[in-house]
């Protein structure tokens, strides 16, 4: 196995795919990075110029221990103080569900960026629905592993959900996919067949 094959098998599967999504050599802004898993394998592999905002002070150091250009703060602030498309790609992956105004958080990503990447955890997997129906509890899963007092998710996103909303603002669905994860995330497999009952995950890479 090669050294980027062994860099990629140690990220989650979705940040995986949205590694194959960037073009190399773009710009590349990493909105609520983390440890900046991801922007130190695109800056090592694909020669990005990549930065980050990171709200938890602990992965921020963490980034930076990395060499990472990592910008402490909340994202919905900070994207405002960024010129129109100076990036290429902006990426926000799992962290949507989490966001107090998502709508003004992706027009402004779609401002600062030429595309957009987004991901997250499907409210609407089979798994989700039959706790519900059968339990009559909200939902506990590997993917919304916290009870409804305890989560930092603000609220909950099905694929079809999404699909809607990128339509209804006027914005462009570029390319789409729908996967199941395993193994602590790291690998997983692409849903075609009924993605929405099917997925654990959606990633939407989107245009104006």
């Amino acid at each position: 196995m090669s050294t980027v094959e062994s860099q990629l098998n140690h990220m989650r599967y979705d940040l995986q795919i949205i590694a194959s999504w960037i073009d190399p050599g773009s710009r590349v802004l990493d909105l609520g990075c983390g440890s900046g898993e991801l922007l130190r394998f695109l800056i090592n592999n694909k020669q990005v110029r990549g930065s980050g905002i990171e709200l938890e002070e602990d992965k921020v150091a963490a980034c930076i221990e990395k060499g990472l250009t990592v910008l402490q703060g909340d994202i919905n602030a900070e994207v405002l103080d960024y010129p129109d498309l100076a990036f290429d790609y902006v990426i926000l992956s799992q962290t949507l569900q989490q966001v107090y105004a998502p709508d003004k958080l992706i027009r402004a990503i779609m401002r600062i960026g030429k595309k957009g990447i987004v991901s997250f955890p499907n409210f609407s997997h089979w798994a989700c629905r039959l706790q519900l129906l059968y339990t009559g509890f909200a939902p506990v899963t590997k993917q919304l592993p916290y009870q409804w007092y305890n989560t930092p998710n603000i609220r909950v996103i099905t694929i079809k959900d999404f699909r809607k909303f990128i339509d209804d603002v006027g914005l462009t669905i570029l390319k789409e996919v729908a996967i199941n994860t395993h193994s602590q995330n790291r690998y997983g497999k692409t849903i075609k067949f009924l993605p929405n009952v099917r997925a654990t995950y959606g990633i939407f890479l989107i245009g104006n």
